[in-house]
């Protein structure tokens, strides 16, 4: 590979940025084993970060175009309802438990990740390209998390025992963490969040970064400041 070729691509994320993420990568995965057990990992936005991180350390546009189709939407509305919190008109109320002052501080801090993990996909997008397969990619993803959620994991409401036990994972049972929902039947309620989650949310956010990110395989223009001479051509 040429000399200006390994330079371009080794800038594309910089290194302190790969540092951080991977620390805090750490961080959260030792509190949320311990806080809410292995179960919690498998939401959405945690798979999403997991996809970020192997994106920002390897490079390879897929995890992260896949992490960007999946939670872009619902990322920036939890920071809009977050937003409206703090001045006390929350927009749904997903954000309560950031105001909850039962939950330890700490806690609430490592959560904030919902709030920069969307502006952090769209720089890390931006700098390795959209790759387009991730659409069908998140789907089989999302579709197969949900699978696991409903077969094998529990149903609101948490057990008394067990207070912080992750349950209703990714919805797959209603929308609220306290009871299932009732208006239809469990696995037609799993039915329309397979079907829906895709048509609302994945499909038109692939779109817009199709239409917005330069694709994966296009060659990537650097900043000024990152431009390398070839000494050889």
């Amino acid at each position: 590979m040429p000399p200006l070729e390994q330079a371009r691509r080794s800038r594309r994320i910089p290194p302190t940025l790969k540092w951080l993420l991977t620390a805090f990568v750490a961080v959260q995965i030792v509190f949320y084993w311990s806080a809410y057990g292995p179960t919690n990992f498998l939401y959405f936005c945690d798979v999403a970060l997991f996809l970020t991180l192997f994106s920002v350390v390897t490079e390879i546009p897929l995890p992260a175009s896949m992490a960007a189709v999946g939670i872009l939407l619902p990322q920036f509305l939890w920071v809009a309802d977050f937003a409206g919190g703090l001045f006390g008109y929350p927009i749904v109320g997903m954000t309560d438990y950031m105001f909850d002052s039962d939950q330890p501080l700490y806690a609430r801090g490592i959560s904030l990740f919902h709030g920069w993990l969307p502006f952090l996909l769209l720089f890390v997008v931006y700098r390795l390209g959209y790759d387009r397969r991730a659409l069908a990619a998140w789907t089989i993803v999302a579709w197969g998390l949900m699978l696991v959620a409903y077969f094998f994991l529990p149903a609101p409401p948490a057990p008394p025992d067990r207070p912080n036990l992750p349950v209703n994972v990714n919805y797959v049972f209603g929308t609220s963490d306290k009871q299932p929902q009732d208006a239809m039947s469990p696995l037609a309620w799993l039915g329309l969040m397979m079907a829906g989650l895709p048509l609302l949310f994945f499909i038109p956010t692939h779109f817009l970064l199709q239409r917005s990110m330069r694709p994966s395989d296009a060659p990537a223009s650097l900043p000024p400041e990152e431009m390398v001479l070839d000494p050889v051509n």
